[in-house]
């Protein structure tokens, strides 16, 4: 899952900043593995109506994510992790890639136990995420150079602190040799 990687996030004048251009280049790197390997991917993007009428909670903390229209170039997803054909795009209005959604009937349907998170931001939509993914009982992996915020010091607390809770944290590299695909397992 790739958490609001979108133009928006991406720029510091907007909602980003930090580490959040090192975490999508990281990611871009990794998405090719997980193409290649058929592992199903899901990105989320914060969509609002462009007259507002959705808008909740959320949005009064934060009154500028109400520009994420569906057609605003700051809701757009980056070029480098955009999604291809086959990919589950998850527009939310909340934090959580979960809440609101349907994207825990998509992980059950594809038969998912194991999900890989990246995205932004790490205090933010990415802990939400995480959060609720174990609420669903998925073993959740926090991919740490794939996850970034606007400011380190969140980051690196919230890292932590899902990392002693809630995922275990591991790399991309660590993750994909973890990983075995499909047809390279031993058969003894």
């Amino acid at each position: 899952m790739l958490v609001d990687f979108v133009n928006g996030f991406n720029d510091p004048d907007h909602f980003g900043g930090g580490n959040i251009a090192d975490a999508i280049a990281a990611s871009a790197r990794l998405l090719p593995v997980a193409r290649a390997r058929k592992w199903p991917v899901a990105h989320t993007r914060v969509v609002y109506a462009d007259d507002g009428s959705d808008a909740g909670a959320f949005t009064m903390k934060a009154p500028s994510l109400r520009k994420l229209t569906e057609t605003s170039p700051l809701s757009q997803f980056v070029d480098a992790v955009r999604p291809v054909e086959g990919e589950f795009i998850i527009r939310k209005r909340q934090a959580s890639a979960f809440f609101g959604t349907e994207f825990a009937g998509w992980l059950t349907w594809h038969h998912v136990d194991t999900l890989l998170v990246a995205g932004c931001t790490t205090s933010g939509c990415v802990r939400a995420s995480v959060v609720d993914a174990v609420s669903h009982n998925l073993r959740t992996v926090v991919l740490t150079d794939c996850v970034g915020d606007r400011a380190i010091g969140p980051h690196e607390a919230n890292l932590f602190d899902m990392g002693q809770k809630y995922a275990d944290l591991l790399t991309s590299e660590e993750a994909v040799a973890a990983t075995v695909p499909a047809g390279e397992q031993d058969h003894d």
